[in-house]
């Protein structure tokens, strides 16, 4: 019986623990756009019109530090914050379409002995009725 009465407030003491706890990374570390932003596997659930397909692309050569080591493709490609500031500027662009979203969006990255790219690219989208 005195046992059951400490698990029952260890529990209860872990529970009240857990509520006031915040993981130190935060559960959506997706960036907010001012327009609607849907990839290539997410679906909209509002009728649309189609405006325009945007498409960004770019190439640079490698670095040293990328060309490091000749069996693994180490640090090649843009990072989360580059990407994120790509899709930025996409939004932006849609933006002055008069686009209310992105849909179908598609993010790549390529590479070659010389070179690492990326290609990026979004339908941009009015939706009906607004």
């Amino acid at each position: 019986m005195f046992r059951k009465a400490i698990f029952f407030f260890l529990v209860l003491m872990l529970g009240g623990l857990a509520g006031c706890f915040r993981p130190v990374i935060p559960i959506s570390t997706r960036p907010q756009y001012p327009i609607d932003v849907f990839y290539v596997n997410e679906t909209v659930n509002r009728p649309y019109d189609e405006l325009t397909l945007l498409t960004m692309s770019g190439e640079k050569p490698l670095t040293p530090d990328q060309r490091r080591s000749r069996d693994r493709m180490l640090y090649r490609g843009n990072d989360m914050e580059q990407k994120d500031l790509l899709l930025a500027q996409m939004v932006v662009d849609a933006q002055k379409l008069g686009a209310d979203a992105l849909i179908n969006v598609k993010y790549q990255v390529y590479t070659s002995a010389t070179a690492t790219g990326y290609t990026l690219e979004g339908l941009a989208v009015k939706y009906r009725g607004e």
